[in-house]
């Protein structure tokens, strides 16, 4: 088996600096030639082409974000599932209980979390 050289490396570091090289080049280019015009409706707030209404800083109920969190929070927990899942045989038993394990400290956390009432929408 061959090692490989430094000079292996050259069309990498080649086409890397030509890539940067393009776009410092580019963005310079065209920060220098392009219009400047800052018009009244350049300066505007602009969101998804939508007019801003009222202001941004308005109060918004703490639960829509809980929500997310915990969304996100077990759906990351569900993702350690899969590669169980799919080794579940080489795991053999002590696989499957570190997996009840697992379950459990998951099943013990969403338990805390219906207690708090975190997901109450009165």
């Amino acid at each position: 088996m061959e090692m490989s050289k430094p000079i292996d490396f050259l069309p990498i570091i080649f086409q890397m600096v030509v890539a940067v090289g393009f776009v410092v080049t580019t963005m310079f280019v065209t920060h220098k030639i392009g219009p400047k015009r800052a018009t009244s409706d350049k300066l505007t707030p602009f969101e998804s082409g939508i007019e801003v209404i009222g202001n941004a800083r308005t109060p918004m109920s703490i639960k829509y974000f809980l929500v997310a969190i915990l969304f996100v929070l077990f759906d990351v927990e569900v993702i350690f599932m899969y590669p169980w899942a799919v080794n579940f045989k080489e795991l053999g038993n002590q696989g499957m209980i570190e997996m009840f394990i697992f379950m459990a400290t998951l099943l013990l956390g969403f338990i805390y979390v219906i207690k708090k009432g975190a997901l109450d929408w009165d």
